[in-house]
């Protein structure tokens, strides 16, 4: 699944436009290395989004192949910490 695309459905980024372009940007990290929104995702990818001052970083926990409920949308990643500068 693009990155751009896992970052909405997981509702880490309210709509794929702003991922689209917080990825374009150079925002948005897989694995240590500058991504574009279209990076193939997979399981266990670490993701880092820099989000004003603040830096998050998430693991992904699993890859849909749809669309996921706002209920299961959380279960698609886990937040393993926040990087402050």
């Amino acid at each position: 699944m693009r990155l751009d695309k896992f970052l909405k459905i997981a509702r880490v980024i309210k709509r794929r436009t702003v991922a689209n372009e917080a990825c374009s940007g150079g925002r948005v990290l897989v694995n240590g290395k500058e991504a574009k929104p279209s990076k193939e995702i997979k399981e266990g990818d670490i993701i880092l989004i820099k989000f004003g001052n603040k830096d998050y970083s998430i693991k992904v926990i699993k890859v849909p192949s749809g669309n996921v409920g706002k209920e299961d949308a959380c279960s698609l990643y886990e937040v393993t910490g926040e990087v402050k500068q």
